[in-house]
């Protein structure tokens, strides 16, 4: 009996031995292939980038940092340019208009062609001319917010409005507000052109933006806004109708998880997010969703 209990003892031990050798093997298989897997799928993911008619691409953070060009910039937009890529650029700054922000990226080098940027401020002029072309409209922000509502054919007035428009401004003056409230207290459509709550400046200190001033008019009248600018899908629609293609022959390109790659996803375009700017791939696991694919800057779509 002795003897066969240790005859099953090295049966199981000799089995026990060749399930780990197995169990090794595979494990290391695994190990070894998960890279040329992933490569494999970067390389797929980033060709059916490249086949796409037209780019969407976010400005801050994607194209330049504060009054620098991103490293792969210049490369990418040759790249646009030479192999007949539609392209706009889109921001959610309404502070200036179009023609001031391409005036920007010519100061940076960029050379880029006219009529290529599209602001929160030509998503809300678009969105209301569509609504009613023939609306009056009261304007809380600068001159650039105000000559795009103009440039459209829209009617700036400061006596019985059908829209009220809040934008970016360098201050919020309190008779403005004062007005805007009593606008939509009697019946006028309060529209705000982003729903940023704050803005960095000097010292780590923060100054709030066009979504806490719109949320005053908000909580004083008890309306609510409706924001045009990302992340609603109708600014990207928008952009879409401007470069005149469909959803599925675009790409959209971000920095910002919360703004641009959720935008595209419910417009229903891939996303691509680059870490230029606002994302580190730590703090992009905190979303329920993800980018179609996620590059170190736009260069990478050329180069990599």
């Amino acid at each position: 009996e002795y003897g066969e209990f240790e005859t099953m003892r090295a049966i199981r031990k000799s089995l026990s031995q060749e399930f780990k050798k197995k169990v090794i093997f595979h494990r290391r298989s695994y190990a070894l292939s998960q890279p040329a897997n992933k490569n494999l799928e970067l390389t797929k993911k980033l060709q059916c980038i490249r086949e796409k008619k037209g780019f969407i691409c976010d400005m801050d953070g994607v194209l330049y940092r504060g009054g620098e060009v991103l490293q792969g910039v210049p490369k990418f937009i040759n790249w646009l340019n030479q192999n007949n890529k539609k392209f706009c650029f889109l921001t959610n700054t309404s502070k200036y208009s179009s023609k001031e922000l391409e005036a920007k990226l010519d100061r940076l080098g960029l050379g880029l062609l006219r009529d290529v940027v599209h602001s929160s401020a030509d998503a809300t002029a678009m969105f209301i001319k569509s609504q009613n072309p023939e609306s009056k409209v009261y304007v809380i922000g600068t001159s650039g917010l105000k000559s795009t509502i103009e440039s459209v054919g829209l009617k700036l007035s400061e006596k019985d409005p059908d829209y009220v428009v809040v934008g970016e401004a360098d201050e919020y003056k309190n008779n403005e507000v004062k007005l805007a409230v009593n606008f939509v207290a009697h019946g006028a459509k309060l529209l705000a052109t982003s729903n940023d709550s704050h803005d960095p400046v000097e010292n780590g200190m923060i100054e709030p933006a066009c979504g806490a001033w719109t949320s005053v008019i908000e909580k004083a009248t008890g309306k609510s806004a409706y924001f045009v600018g990302k992340p609603n899908p109708i600014i990207i629609r928008s952009a879409l109708k401007r470069l005149n293609l469909h959803s599925d022959d675009v790409t959209l390109i971000g920095d910002r998880m919360d703004t641009d790659i959720i935008g595209g996803i419910e417009a229903d375009i891939h996303t691509v997010l680059v870490l230029s700017g606002v994302e580190t791939l730590e703090s992009i696991k905190k979303y329920p969703f993800f980018p179609y694919l996620v590059l170190d800057g736009v260069g990478d779509i050329v180069t990599k």
